[in-house]
């Protein structure tokens, strides 16, 4: 039987063979290190998954945003707010439903999702660095595949 070690900081072998725990742990890091270099612009992962919804999709209603980046509408309302302070995106009431509001990403957001795209990819480069290009785009492939059957969310 073995024996305990309190100095061995060895992750169990139990749990590293569960591929599972391994995507667990490793997207700890990388949110970790992403939502790190989005603080220091003073940004959050939600301001840029905002920023990047609207760039690649167009403007959207508020609460079809909140929608499909799955943010809670009063979390959204706040996200926004900082975002509208910074310039990066306009919000406008519907002319024909007072009611709700439209956002649109102005041409400071997309140059700030740039930079954030940019931190992102150093941060990825850091997680990713024992991988060479191959290996990179085989693991990107299968985990898009995942993230398909998953329903893409």
């Amino acid at each position: 039987m073995p024996t305990y070690n309190s100095g061995v900081t060895e992750t169990p072998p139990s749990l590293t063979s569960l591929t599972t725990y391994l995507l667990s742990r490793v997207g700890k890091d990388a949110r970790g290190r992403t939502a790190a270099r989005l603080a220091e612009r003073e940004l959050r992962m939600w301001h840029m998954a905002v920023l990047a919804a609207l760039t690649d999709f167009g403007p959207h209603p508020q609460r079809d945003l909140a929608t499909r980046l799955s943010i809670d509408p009063s979390d959204m309302t706040k996200v926004l707010d900082d975002l509208v302070a910074r310039g990066h995106v306009e919000r406008t009431r519907d002319p024909h439903d007072r009611r709700r509001f439209s956002v649109a990403v102005g041409p400071a957001g997309k140059r700030e999702l740039t930079r954030l795209t940019a931190e992102a990819r150093a941060v990825q480069d850091e997680i990713l660095a024992p991988l060479d290009a191959r290996e990179r785009e085989r693991l990107h492939a299968l985990l898009a595949k995942v993230f398909a059957h998953r329903g893409g969310r």
